[in-house]
């Protein structure tokens, strides 16, 4: 999957509210749950996704705060997969 240029990658920053862009590479977001246990099953959730995906995120957990970095490391940048692994957390993170 080819990498997107600068221009894509501004266009599909639209389209995944509270996402940065690091370093034009990755794109990260941190969210906040309401309890320890809170973020760890979202994270759970979250790797089955990623599973099924093929395509999985930087993890960091610090108590109840959950910080994802995408990048597609084989292509050396963002791919259309790191928006769409984006979209998907920003839906499990609201859903059950």
């Amino acid at each position: 999957m080819p990498t997107l240029t600068p221009q894509q990658i501004q266009q599909r920053m639209s389209t995944v509210p509270g996402w940065t862009l690091v370093d034009g590479r990755a794109i990260e977001k941190r969210l906040t749950f309401g309890s320890f246990r809170e973020a760890i099953s979202f994270v759970v959730r979250l790797a089955f996704h990623a599973e099924e995906a093929d395509h999985h995120p930087d993890i960091t957990i610090s108590y109840k705060h959950v910080t994802l970095r995408y990048s597609t490391h084989s292509e050396g940048g963002l791919t259309e997969k790191d928006f769409e692994g984006a979209r998907t957390v920003d839906h499990i993170s609201w859903v059950g």
